[in-house]
């Protein structure tokens, strides 16, 4: 898949082209992927998604945004595997987000990615003010030249997929419901990072995972299948939080003591599969304490792991 970034670069063909920010690409995502994809193919045309960077809301309102499911590297690799030809990022930054919705579609639409079909939620708006709306991008593609196609609200098991409502489920612990709505279960990705070794000095070392600035979209103590180490999934306890007895700095951690492996994996780039909620953190008043729930925290795990023994064989499987 081709990346390329900005609105000045005129594309070198006509295109297919949806617009979002794809945060997570949940079913509802993939259903709009599916129908860009064969609508290229049909066409003959390359698929391109147009995403931004920061999210809107994170230009508009970053105390409030919400936490990403997903980080932008992330996001392409989903992208990809949906079959996207090229993803167009742009910067959303205060001279983007002054654009007029009439702006958005002449500089941004017509003149530089030359739509032929687009094909949009019916929900989305654009353009200063979020003026621009399905109607107006109807009359603007009568004028350019191209098709303009919404598609309805995807909805599974009764319930409507959205970024929102797996942040929702995550948030509370139903990795269940956030994994029905993804279509996988949910995970997190990054680089493993010298930390302060305390994991080592309770008996119980850790992968220390990258989140760059990152904040999670959920938080606690879970039972884990850690990517990244060989040709297996390594079974796994993982803590996503600021680490409550350790410190007060209020960063959030991604750490994970691998079951069964004593290797070091510095400089490893793992992917970690949440699969299930063992707890809330704690904070706890001594190290004692810690160490104790810790060594709780891994009988259960284990005990987890060998009663869902079929499922994570599956899922093995999936990712051989």
């Amino acid at each position: 898949m081709l990346v390329s970034r900005g609105h000045a670069e005129r594309a070198s063909t006509p295109c297919v082209l949806t617009i979002g920010n794809f945060d997570g690409i949940h079913l509802g995502h993939q259903a709009l992927l599916r129908l860009l994809t064969n609508k290229a193919q049909a066409l003959g045309l390359p698929a391109v998604v147009l995403t931004f960077e920061p999210h809107p809301r994170e230009y508009f309102t970053p105390a409030q945004a919400p936490a990403r499911l997903a980080s932008l590297r992330d996001k392409l690799l989903l992208l990809d595997a949906a079959g996207v030809d090229n993803t167009r990022i742009i910067r959303f930054d205060k001279r983007f987000a002054s654009l007029t919705a009439e702006e958005f579609i002449d500089k941004v639409l017509v003149r530089s990615l030359r739509v032929r079909h687009l094909i949009i939620g019916d929900d989305f708006r654009f353009g200063a003010g979020r003026k621009g709306d399905f109607a107006m991008l109807q009359v603007a593609g009568e004028r350019h030249g191209f098709v303009v196609e919404a598609m309805t609200t995807h909805a599974h098991a009764g319930e409507r997929v959205s970024s929102s409502a797996v942040r929702d489920a995550l948030a509370r612990g139903q990795l269940d419901r956030a994994a029905r709505l993804l279509g996988r279960p949910y995970s997190m990705a990054g680089l493993v990072m010298h930390g302060d070794k305390i994991g080592r000095t309770l008996g119980f070392p850790t992968a220390n995972i990258q989140l760059k600035g990152r904040r999670p979209p959920l938080a606690g103590i879970y039972n884990v299948l850690v990517e990244g180490l060989g040709g297996t999934l390594v079974r796994g306890v993982a803590s996503v939080g600021v680490r409550p007895t350790i410190n007060d700095a209020g960063r959030p951690t991604l750490e994970v003591h691998l079951l069964d492996w004593n290797a070091d994996c510095y400089g490893a780039h793992l992917r970690v599969h949440f699969l299930h909620k063992q707890r809330d953190e704690e904070k706890y008043d001594s190290l004692e304490a810690l160490t104790a729930q810790i060594a709780l925290d891994v009988s259960h795990a284990r005990a987890w792991f060998d009663d869902h023994a079929d499922q994570i064989n599956e899922f093995q499987d999936h990712h051989g």
